[in-house]
């Protein structure tokens, strides 16, 4: 299972941060976005395997692609900015993660905006 591997990869990139945590807290923090990254990295071809069986259904679902690609913009800018905040929660700037929240927020309402009009103009057409 590699959700074990992860899990132990992170315990152990804890235990490492913890024994820096206080006495060289840069080290610790540097230390904790890298396995973020490698994390982050990891899962990559997983997500790649979830969006492109996705992408299947649609095509058999004959849903226009321009939604499915804003779908997974919406996807990416919320766990890219969810991640960045943790990063930024980690090296103690919870204020900062709190705004790279608020602006992928305010980034996915932008891209929902078509997609509710279309839905909008469907409920119409059938009443």
């Amino acid at each position: 299972m590699e959700i074990i591997k992860i899990v132990a990869f992170a315990f152990m990139a804890l235990f490492i941060v913890l024994v820096f945590k206080g006495r060289r807290d840069d080290l610790a923090v540097y230390i904790s976005i890298a396995v973020g990254i490698v994390i982050f990295l990891f899962m990559i071809t997983k997500i790649t395997v979830v969006l492109q069986f996705i992408q299947q259904l649609a095509t058999k679902a004959n849903i226009d692609f321009i939604y499915l690609t804003t779908v997974f913009k919406i996807l990416a800018i919320a766990y890219l900015a969810s991640f960045c905040s943790e990063i930024c929660k980690d090296a103690g700037q919870g204020g900062l993660g709190a705004k790279v929240e608020f602006a992928g927020k305010i980034l996915i309402l932008g891209l929902a905006i078509p997609i509710l009009m279309a839905v909008l103009q469907s409920i119409l057409k059938i009443m």
